[in-house]
């Protein structure tokens, strides 16, 4: 007896017969009851699949194979006959091409295979939209993989215009020219810009050289290869950023640019010794152009409404603190994008300039010429600026020149290393700045972190448990039974819960009560104690932990960027 799809999703629990009666009431445009049931929610594509297999006597594939597709498998049909057909080849099997299909009766489809494969073909059922998205994706990777020779043959080196030309480079340059490690370094290179990595790690071990990329602020490996590879790739880097290739005992630093047909990269190069041999970390910054907002930086709406009124202030100066690679510039460069104007002067001094903006005046810094912060900023001060930018504070003088600039009517714009924001306060004091000057100039301090976004595409909610909390060394009193979240893992995030990162930001306005308290050189504990009372400045903690409840992190991240509040 032929079993109704409804009947069959309503047995294996997938549903309730009063959804299949809702789905059956909303069924306005002729559907299949079982995709009106997937359009409103009511189950997954995978469930649907399966309750149709059983219904059909046909054996089906789940989302999660058919998006890890084999490379040999997708090669033996085309794109566009995938594309146009819903079917999808995602392995060999026993001398076999097991294909998904959206339709296994389709005898068209099939007959078209059949004269396009010189293989027997399987048709195996599939869902319709993960069939399309798998098409799209997994073409799109052998597309990459298959033109990745022409975009390295096309990548441009370009090291540091100010860097000596080490003796010996060009020499050993030659000898490299056409050999595997130049291959496997412009690989290196490529592939970790598509990836979207920040950092590169080529890290020797005892018995392999280990390459790693940062992405989304957490180190993965990306490849091991022998030992022996070691001395060629660290030798190409340094030809390539004109370091000294017969210097091994000593650190060294250079810089590079990567051209390709789309995109301009700076490369940052450090070279450490260490027992096994020179460990090089290359920090990637992709110039090609800026496209972030104060909105999309993570900014809670009252955090947002507090940022955005001192930026706009006409002078004083806004303070943001974190450690490196804590998304600070970035901060910054929203931050300018939002108050710049036709009517207004802008300029930024950096080391390096990591994106280019339209309409702002960018100073690099080129210490080894004489080009430094104080020596540039000591310029700009007679070019009539209105807005500042300042890369980092590093040293008494440009503490200083930054203040100055801010007490004699500019807007002035800087990062600091600290560890939140009333310790910023006091670590400007601690580079030999009076407090009364420091309290007379600052309208704002911000300290923030990154944390992981939690992949949308696998995200799953449960009910907290008190381990979850103590995990954290939270008080599981005051959140045990909220909703907390976690990415399981899927091809769209590496298989980490992951993607993407947002910002978490703890805003300390300086009002007349503060600033009374810097005047008086009052302990970090205290700006702090009198910011949240009065003021409503949210801790770095609860920033994350309010992310975490909302469904955009994770309580593992907020622990990991965090410390807790004593």
């Amino acid at each position: 007896m032929f079993e109704k799809i409804g009947e069959i999703l309503v047995r294996k629990g997938y549903v309730t017969q009063d959804q299949v009666r809702q789905a059956i009431s909303q069924n306005y445009m002729g559907k299949r009851i079982g995709q009106v049931m997937l359009d409103l929610n009511l189950l997954s594509e995978d469930q649907l699949v399966e309750g149709l297999a059983e219904q059909l006597g046909v054996d089906w594939v789940s989302s999660e194979r058919i998006l890890l597709a084999d490379d040999d498998a997708l090669i033996k049909v085309s794109e566009e006959f995938a594309k146009a057909n819903r079917a999808v080849p995602i392995c060999i099997e026993n001398g076999l091409l097991v294909v998904a299909m959206a339709d296994t009766d389709d005898l068209v489809v099939l007959d078209g295979l059949k004269r396009s494969v010189t293989m027997p073909i399987q048709a195996r059922l599939g869902g319709e939209r993960t069939i399309d998205e798998a098409v799209d994706r997994l073409y799109t990777k052998i597309r990459r993989s298959t033109e990745i020779h022409d975009t390295i043959s096309k990548m441009e080196f370009v090291a540091d215009p100010d860097a000596d030309d080490k003796e010996g480079g060009l020499e050993v340059e030659r000898d490299l020219a056409d050999s595997p490690v130049v291959r496997l370094v412009n690989q290196m290179f490529t592939q970790a810009i598509q990836e979207r990595a920040t950092d590169i790690h080529v890290e020797p071990q005892e018995n392999v050289l280990r390459i790693r990329y940062r992405i989304d602020g957490v180190l993965m490996e990306a490849m091991s290869i022998p030992i022996s590879s070691h001395a060629g790739i660290v030798s190409r880097i340094k030809i390539i950023s004109k370091l000294n290739i017969a210097e091994r005992r000593l650190t060294q630093d250079g810089r590079l640019s990567i051209k390709t047909q789309d995109r301009l990269v700076d490369v940052r190069v450090s070279i450490l010794p260490t027992v096994f041999g020179e460990k090089v970390v290359l920090r990637l910054l992709d110039k090609s152009g800026f496209m972030f907002s104060l909105r999309n930086l993570g900014f809670n709406d009252d955090d947002h409404v507090k940022f955005s009124h001192w930026i706009t202030q006409p002078y004083g100066m806004v303070i943001i603190s974190g450690p490196t690679g804590s998304g600070k510039s970035t901060t910054l460069y929203a931050a300018l994008s939002e108050v710049r104007s036709i009517t207004s002067n802008i300029t930024t001094v950096e080391d390096p300039v990591e994106y280019q903006v339209e309409g702002i005046s960018q100073v690099q810094v080129r210490e080894k010429i004489g080009l430094t912060f104080a020596a540039s900023l000591r310029s700009i001060l007679r070019q009539d600026p209105d807005t500042l930018l300042i890369g980092e504070i590093r040293d008494q003088e440009t503490a200083d020149i930054a203040i100055k600039f801010a007490l004699t009517g500019h807007l002035v714009f800087t990062t600091l290393h600290a560890n939140d924001a009333p310790s910023t306060i006091t670590r400007y004091i601690d580079l030999g700045v009076p407090p009364f000057l420091v309290g007379s100039c600052l309208n704002l301090v911000m300290a923030q972190r990154l944390v992981r976004r939690i992949c949308a595409h696998c995200k799953e909610e449960k009910i907290s448990t008190p381990e979850d909390w103590l995990a954290i060394h939270e008080d599981p009193d005051k959140f045990t039974g909220k909703a907390i979240y976690a990415g399981k893992g899927c091809p769209h995030c590496r298989n980490s819960g992951y993607r993407g990162r947002t910002g978490i930001f703890e805003v300390l306005e300086v009002r007349q009560d503060i600033r009374k308290l810097i005047y008086d050189n009052a302990s970090q504990e205290r700006i702090r104690e009198v910011a949240i009372k009065e003021h409503g400045m949210i801790s770095l903690r609860y920033a994350g932990l309010s992310r975490a409840m909302n469904g955009i992190t994770t309580l593992a991240e907020v622990k990991r960027a965090t410390v807790e509040d004593f």
